[in-house]
């Protein structure tokens, strides 16, 4: 079979990017070759010239993300249209290409995004949140007619999947696979703090996340750290613009958040602590408590994140209210006096993660993809 993936980034640490990484492998490993159209791809891909072929587009040279992607869908569609009869099947991405394409994997849904509450455009009364209101409006737009015009739509979690059904997509058309998760790269165990220069001896959560705007929901986690004395939180994510470090001190935590910025180094910081949260306002998956689950860590999630769908009693909990700080709080105060209940939940929680491998998700899109084979049309 002839593939071709189109998306941006096809590279593990980039959510969708290591989702196509780990197909295209998979495709590499049955034998079939695959075009990747893309700005950057991993330097293992490209050295596998025989079976893959990099169809470069560069876009970060203009001035914002909305120039970038529509150039990239411009120029997607150009390639494919003068190359459509060399492919057996297009996998894309929501609205990556103007292209038509044979399965469309959906990461995040815009039309749900400009509902919530959280929207930068309801947070920014300004030009700011006018372009943000006008990015997401578009995407919306595009993102519709991308899936009105593919055979199948993958969606990553059942949330995701109710959230195409109300863009007017048939039910039927719809697949769910979920993302997975490297299990010989994120496993239990323990790492020296001192490596993170966080402090020994007491109990440390970890948040890990964009903490430039309020859609991964730092500002609860912070709230209900006030009621939880005894408890230490690292919060892993860039601080450069952030709000959350002026909160902490206004709520007098700071002495017991540790900002570390950007990490790298994620499994062994999860290796480092004893639970992880993660109460996000909209998360169409959420691989990172996916990772942390696989770390053997209890996990607190938002009922309004696509990873709660896996997560189980016995592994965390899931918040149905991710503005309640207080049952937050309530259930940080349980898991930091009893690190032997966060030890029984990060087994459970582990067990439940290894049913999410990276090589059993890749094999069903590469299966899916196969049963699919026939040539696309890539007429508007």
């Amino acid at each position: 079979m002839r593939l071709c993936i189109v998306t941006a980034i096809v590279a593990k640490g980039n959510g969708q990017g290591q989702v196509n990484y780990e197909v295209a492998w998979e495709a590499i490993r049955r034998g079939h070759n695959v075009t990747l159209i893309a700005s950057k791809i991993a330097p293992d891909l490209q050295q596998q010239q025989q079976q893959v072929n990099w169809i470069s587009i560069a876009v970060k040279h203009l001035p914002s993300a909305l120039l970038q992607e529509m150039m990239f869908a411009l120029q997607s569609q150009y390639w494919l249209r003068q190359h459509g009869a060399e492919i057996d099947l297009v996998k894309a991405n929501g609205a990556v290409t103007s292209a038509r394409s044979d399965v469309n994997a959906v990461h995040f849904v815009h039309d749900a995004w400009l509902k919530s509450t959280v929207h930068t455009a309801r947070l920014h009364r300004n030009l700011y949140g006018a372009y943000h209101w006008f990015y997401t409006r578009l995407n919306t737009h595009w993102e519709a007619q991308s899936l009105q015009r593919t055979r199948q739509v993958i969606a990553v979690s059942q949330q995701v999947k109710r959230e195409i059904i109300n863009l007017g997509i048939p039910e039927s058309q719809i697949k769910v696979i979920s993302n997975g998760v490297d299990l010989q790269e994120f496993y239990p165990g323990s790492t020296s703090r001192s490596n993170f220069g966080l402090p020994n001896g007491i109990p440390l959560a970890l948040f890990a996340g964009d903490i430039r705007t309020p859609r991964k929901n730092l500002d609860i986690v912070l709230r209900s750290l006030v009621h939880v004395p005894n408890l230490h939180l690292v919060v892993a994510g860039e601080t450069h613009g952030s709000p959350y470090l002026f909160m902490a001190e206004k709520l007098n935590v700071s002495q017991r958040v540790h900002f570390i910025g950007h990490c790298s180094d994620m499994p062994n910081l999860m290796r480092a602590v004893d639970m992880f949260v993660f109460p996000s306002h909209y998360e169409p998956f959420g691989m990172v408590a996916l990772e942390a689950m696989a770390s053997g860590l209890p996990v607190i999630v938002s009922a309004t994140a696509g990873a709660a769908e896996i997560v189980t009693t016995e592994s965390g909990f899931v918040l149905t209210d991710q503005t309640d700080y207080k049952h937050l709080s309530e259930i940080l105060q349980v898991l930091s006096n009893d690190l032997q209940k966060c030890q029984m939940l990060g087994r459970a929680a582990r067990q439940v993660a290894e049913k999410y491998s990276w090589k059993q998700q890749a094999r069903e899109y590469v299966d899916l993809f196969e049963s699919m084979r026939l040539k696309g049309n890539y007429e508007n």
